[in-house]
């Protein structure tokens, strides 16, 4: 072998093995994110990473997006699997988090009270089988009957309006919930946690099939928890509870949705997607946390954990928060600086809900979906961009830069 040939050779031989380092490194990062939480981890991450309790105006225990599956479509032609999903509020962050498959989600709201939801959603889902069992289990009813696990959703809501809501079932449901909390997985709840989760549960206890955005509990009132404000234990409105309280969407109305292609994506259209998610529960990597978006830590806590994990987020799902951070003096000034700390790529995506009808959406090219509400979508990239180019400083000019 020529000297020359032998000097090609070793600078190949040396290309080779820093490329083929490089590309350990990276399948090593990418591995990182934990298959499991243990359970002291889980509710360390949830203590260290959260911020001080804070309020809104209602206590949004059931969305009232409408058209909340309609971009799941494109979100799955977007969004690589894997990687830390970001959202805020309850349960429609299921269905987000089974279209998009994450390798750990966290769900981040300035209500402690979201919090002590997700926490009883986790129990429920862990301790059902089915979703069948799961819906008698939310309700506080007996075993459904006349379903089986290839019931249609809203077969499954036929079901359940042939039954009555049971104090005792509720009274022993409630008690499985803190212990499968408490004693089964150690989670240190104070006893003002105690009482928020009595209030979560006793709201869909007290509602029924029929709770909406709009109903509220007693953690709304002065006086001592009993069954909830406005209402009698099950009651549900608009008939069979499908219109929910004030004409907004009920949790049976949110769940039988479509993505507009008569598709139901929910996490209970179908016994392999509540399996899915009820894999993530028992594996503690859905994280609830509570936190302010315009805030110090929640955010940057999640960005760094991404990034210690040698991750990305891949998907953040906003509602339509920073319609009310842009009321609120800079908070949304600060809110998207937290997101200037977030490691992200080109396909790390926003998920935003928009009520056009009623919040202006003429001039801008967009079409109703479903109900009151419109779901859109935003390169976290091409936006961060606007804010640095100081583009960003009205929520219409936010909506301007997403699409449907």
């Amino acid at each position: 072998m020529t000297t020359n040939l032998r000097r090609t050779f070793a600078r190949a031989t040396a290309t080779f093995a820093v490329c083929l380092t490089v590309a350990l490194q990276a399948q090593a990062q990418e591995q990182t994110i934990p298959q499991r939480l243990s359970d002291s981890e889980f509710w360390r991450l949830m203590q260290d990473y959260s911020e001080p309790w804070g309020v809104f105006r209602s206590e949004n225990f059931v969305s009232n997006e409408t058209s909340l599956q309609w971009i799941i479509p494109e979100l799955q032609r977007t969004v690589k699997p894997g990687g830390v999903y970001l959202g805020v509020a309850p349960d429609q962050n299921f269905t987000y988090i089974l279209a998009v498959k994450p390798s750990i989600a966290f769900i981040v709201d300035i209500r402690h009270q979201n919090a002590m939801q997700h926490l009883m959603y986790k129990a429920l889902i862990e301790t059902s089988n089915t979703r069948a069992e799961f819906l008698a289990k939310l309700f506080a009813r007996p075993a459904l009957t006349g379903v089986d696990t290839a019931a249609t959703v809203t077969a499954l809501f036929d079901a359940l309006a042939n039954t009555k809501p049971d104090s005792q079932i509720y009274r022993a449901n409630l008690q499985a919930i803190k212990d499968r909390l408490m004693k089964y997985h150690h989670f240190a709840l104070s006893d003002s946690e105690v009482v928020s989760l009595n209030c979560v549960y006793g709201a869909f206890f007290t509602y029924g099939p029929g709770l909406s955005y709009n109903h509220s509990s007693d953690c709304r009132n002065t006086g001592p928890f009993t069954f909830g404000r406005g209402g009698r234990p099950g009651m549900t409105t608009s008939g069979g509870g499908m219109g929910g309280g004030f004409g907004m969407p009920s949790y049976v109305g949110m769940v039988v949705e479509t993505d507009g292609a008569a598709l139901n994506r929910s996490y209970l259209a179908n016994e392999a997607n509540f399996r899915a998610l009820k894999n993530m529960e028992e594996r503690n990597l859905i994280v609830p946390l509570t936190g302010n978006f315009a805030g110090e830590k929640a955010l940057r806590a999640v960005g760094q954990y991404a990034r210690d994990h040698g991750s990305t987020i891949q998907t953040y799902y906003l509602s339509n928060v920073e319609q009310y951070l842009f009321q609120q003096d800079d908070e949304a000034q600060r809110f998207y600086r937290n997101v200037a700390t977030l490691p992200i790529d080109s396909t790390s995506t926003f998920i935003r809900s928009f009520s056009g009808g009623m919040y202006g959406a003429n001039g801008l090219d967009l079409k109703q979906q479903s109900g009151r509400s419109m779901q859109l979508i935003s390169s976290i990239q091409e936006t961060m961009k606007a804010f640095d180019a100081g583009e960003l400083t009205t929520w219409i000019e936010v909506i301007r830069r997403s699409r449907q």
